[in-house]
């Protein structure tokens, strides 16, 4: 047979590694090493589905470019790989650890984590060729998704080992939701001001570019941690000056004094590139009805340049939700807390409690504001 898709090629080898490595890992409590559950020791109707679901993505790179049927058949067999991975661990969990030994762990393993990696990647290049609205894409993953919500719902999950360790963990998880989300916001939206402020100087004058670029890149190479420790001392200071304003060498305050200051050079930056888009006979046509400046910019520049900002500000808030993580280090809180914990005790489980949650939040905020750029650029166009 002729090898038709070369992405397709690479997706199949992924899988066929993932079935070469453990699918879970039982351990006799959360902090021993597990033993590796392979394809070869599951019942043989849990592995004949999994097989069933992979045979067709293994095939796709042999296959006739992309009609839109095969897309979808795709499509299905990556939800139906996902979701049966998903539902293999909750029924092996409760086989292994839903008995009295309450300290037993079922944990995914290397094998797990890449037939996911294959599925999800499948059903990213199914959805491409498809070539959904980002809104309808959206749809789309949430239907695919929703098998594992109603599993997890249901308590088919309940006995693998993220789970248990959420549940010992619940209320710091919710704790560090709610902290998490104040870093991303108290820090994006001053820098989406400030950084709009910067970028609209720059454009106006380019002097200002000039030393102002130079300076916010010099900054963005600064390596996180130790800017947190060049903010200690300066914010103490302020601290102890100002008992009363609650600020500290350690904490929020300099968590989002740095999560801020990452967060100028795309905002600035997206700025300045939305305004030089505005078209040049838009801002003539302006100035000829006899606009002011100001004028000019609230109801010419803005409007047209809102869906490039708007990108900006996808960049920033991606960035500042995983950047919150590190923040942890010097007692801010977040899910980072959580992550950081869980390795410092070699106990991988409560650092995947940390870390799937900062990827799943990027990923929500990436395709909200997606959605939200798409119909705006529909918008202008009907």
């Amino acid at each position: 047979m002729r090898l038709r898709n070369r992405v397709g090629l690479l997706l199949a080898l992924l899988l066929a590694a993932g079935f070469c490595c453990p699918l879970l890992s039982y351990a006799p409590n959360r902090l021993l090493s597990g033993q590796g559950l392979y394809l070869a020791s599951l019942p043989s109707a849990e592995a004949a589905l999994l097989l069933a679901a992979a045979l067709p993505l293994a095939l796709a790179p042999w296959l006739r470019r992309s009609a839109g049927s095969q897309l979808l058949l795709l499509a299905l067999c990556a939800c139906l790989l996902g979701n049966g991975l998903l539902w293999v661990a909750g029924r092996e969990a409760q086989r292994l650890a839903g008995g009295e030994d309450a300290l037993a762990r079922v944990a995914f393993g290397a094998g797990f984590w890449l037939l996911q990696l294959a599925a999800g990647l499948q059903l990213a290049e199914a959805l491409r060729g498809l070539s959904p609205s980002p809104a309808r894409r959206a749809l789309l993953v949430c239907i695919a998704c929703l098998p594992a919500l109603a599993m997890l719902l249901d308590g088919a999950l309940d006995q693998l080992a993220l789970l248990r360790e959420y549940r010992n963990y619940q209320d710091t998880f919710h704790l560090a939701l709610l902290r998490h989300l104040q870093l991303v916001c108290c820090s994006v939206l001053p820098a989406a001001l400030l950084g709009g402020a910067l970028g609209l100087a720059a454009f106006r004058r380019p002097r200002v570019e000039a030393w102002l670029f130079p300076a916010l890149n010099a900054l963005q190479t600064v390596p996180s941690i130790a800017l947190f420790a060049l903010l200690i001392a300066p914010l103490a200071w302020l601290g102890r000056l100002w008992p009363q304003s609650g600020i500290a060498g350690v904490g929020l305050a300099p968590a989002l004094t740095a999560l801020t200051l990452y967060s100028l050079l795309p905002m600035a930056h997206g700025t300045l590139a939305a305004l030089r888009q505005v078209p040049t006979a838009a801002r003539d046509s302006a100035r000829g009805i006899g606009m002011s400046p100001w004028q000019l910019l609230a109801r010419v520049e803005l409007p047209l340049a809102l869906p490039v900002f708007l990108s900006g500000l996808r960049v920033t808030t991606v960035q500042a939700v995983g950047l919150a993580a590190v923040a942890a280090l010097i007692g801010a809180g977040g899910f980072g807390a959580i992550l950081f914990q869980g390795l410092s005790a070699s106990a991988p489980d409560q650092t995947l409690l940390g870390v799937l949650p900062i990827a799943l939040l990027a990923a929500a905020c990436d395709a909200a504001f997606k959605i939200v750029i798409s119909r705006m650029d529909h918008a202008a166009h009907d």
